[in-house]
């Protein structure tokens, strides 16, 4: 877990309504490359923990019998649970509960995955029981973003003006204060990563790693934004109190005064997959 920062059920309070509208996708062909990777052919289980609004877990959803999404915000899994009904998803179902509740009763997994959630659980815990809830020769999966993917020689200009992420950071930073708000704590030293180090304390081995290209530009507009901010935890609408309506209208003057039409362009980013095994034996 983060140092320094105790979970809390607000850590997401309000946010789930504005997640998948915010937040930008993974690389396309991200479930193919980890199929591929993994060998998947629909048999087996999936378990994807901290699920949120279910992205990574109904775009995984043909790849086996079964899918489960575990996350402890029951706004996220209503926003699932639709999700799926829309894409006719028909083999996932929804629990509520934390990472640190497992194995809760859920049974053998052949993978469980992690989308930009690990780092919010107490780690060599998770890992440890994780192992255990896995198939001989199952995985666990650590996606995200690539952080700080290798620059473009000659990167096309965009054709829109990119979002202003440096001057909404300003603004949330005036509202909230300097030191980045996680529930109804702070995260003061940011989020750990050397997930290798846990994973191997915790006996997993075969490690691999893959990064999906993506580069695509996409189009956002200001409403799109304003639910990125939402989405995420450190500016989730609950820590504005009763100053969220003054905290929204002057983020969509900063997006105002960067593009004139509140439209706006970005490349999105490669994924990052990295995978551990259990042992087969």
């Amino acid at each position: 877990m983060p140092d320094g920062w105790q979970w809390d059920s607000t850590l997401f309070r309000g946010s789930a309504a504005h997640y998948e509208r915010g937040r930008l996708p993974y690389a396309p062909g991200f479930a193919e490359t980890l199929a591929t990777a993994l060998g998947l052919d629909g048999r087996g289980r999936l378990l994807d923990v901290g699920c949120g609004p279910g992205i990574v877990t109904l775009a995984l959803a043909r790849f086996f019998a079964e899918v489960i999404g575990l996350d402890p915000d029951e706004d996220m899994l209503a926003e699932a649970e639709r999700g799926a009904t829309r894409r006719g998803v028909a083999n996932a179902r929804w629990v509520a509960a934390r990472a640190e509740d497992l194995p809760a009763g859920l049974g053998e997994f052949r993978v469980v995955a992690f989308a930009q959630s690990f780092h919010w659980t107490d780690r060599d815990r998770v890992a440890a029981t994780v192992l255990e809830m896995l198939e001989p020769g199952g995985a666990f999966v650590h996606m995200s973003d690539l952080k700080n993917p290798p620059a473009e020689p000659t990167p096309l200009p965009l054709p829109l003006p990119a979002p202003p992420y440096a001057q909404i950071g300003d603004l949330v930073r005036r509202y909230l204060g300097p030191v980045r708000r996680a529930g109804q704590g702070t995260l003061a030293n940011g989020t750990p990563d050397r997930e290798d180090l846990v994973l191997a304390r915790a006996g997993f081995e075969n490690f691999e790693r893959h990064v999906v290209p993506a580069g695509d530009v996409v189009g956002r507009t200001a409403d799109s934004i304003v639910a990125w901010a939402f989405s995420r935890s450190d500016s989730a609408p609950h820590l504005f109190g009763d100053r969220l309506p003054e905290f929204e209208r002057d983020l969509r003057e900063v997006l105002r005064q960067a593009s004139p039409d509140e439209l706006f362009a970005e490349r999105l980013p490669p994924t990052e997959i990295m995978t551990w095994r259990k042992p087969a034996s």
